[in-house]
């Protein structure tokens, strides 16, 4: 069954969180950076279904018994684009179909992707929220970068 995703509650998560850390999860600023693990808290905020799929699902019990695509951008593109199981899933999208609730993946010119901010305000301006220099309601076109992905949640499945 295919369900909703809840962009309010994401934002609102992504809001209340961007300057501080939910003390469910653990912070992996110094073990490579948190940005991938708080747009995954903010998903799950708004999707309430993880996928417990050893390797490739998408989920956080600890710091320890975890997906690599909770914590990983490339892990959690590969997730979000080829997801047919359970929890969200997500397309590559042009700019001008953002939404909040959105994810946002930064990369350079060298063809890696390195930042994963959630996208909280989208239009003319897009303001996101983000781990690994934390940001609140940031415009995008603040950040320096070489490319971007567009990830447009479609829905959760259950």
């Amino acid at each position: 069954m295919i369900g909703a995703y809840d962009r309010v509650s994401a934002v609102a998560y992504a809001r209340r969180w961007a300057l501080s850390r939910n003390p469910r999860y653990y912070d992996f600023e110094d073990l490579g950076g948190d940005c991938t693990n708080f747009a995954s808290q903010c998903l799950f905020a708004g999707c309430g279904v993880m996928n417990f799929t050893p390797v490739t699902g998408w989920f956080y019990r600890s710091a320890n018994d975890r997906t690599a695509s909770w914590t990983g951008v490339e892990f959690l593109y590969d997730f979000l684009i080829n997801n047919d199981g359970p929890g969200p899933f997500a397309r590559e999208a042009p700019r001008a179909q953002a939404q909040p609730g959105d994810i946002i993946q930064l990369g350079g010119t060298g063809g890696r992707f390195y930042h994963s901010p959630v996208i909280v305000a989208a239009g003319e301006r897009i303001l996101v929220c983000a781990h690994t220099y934390d940001a609140l309601d940031r415009p995008l076109d603040s950040y320096s970068f070489a490319r971007a992905r567009f990830l447009h949640i479609l829905g959760v499945r259950t």
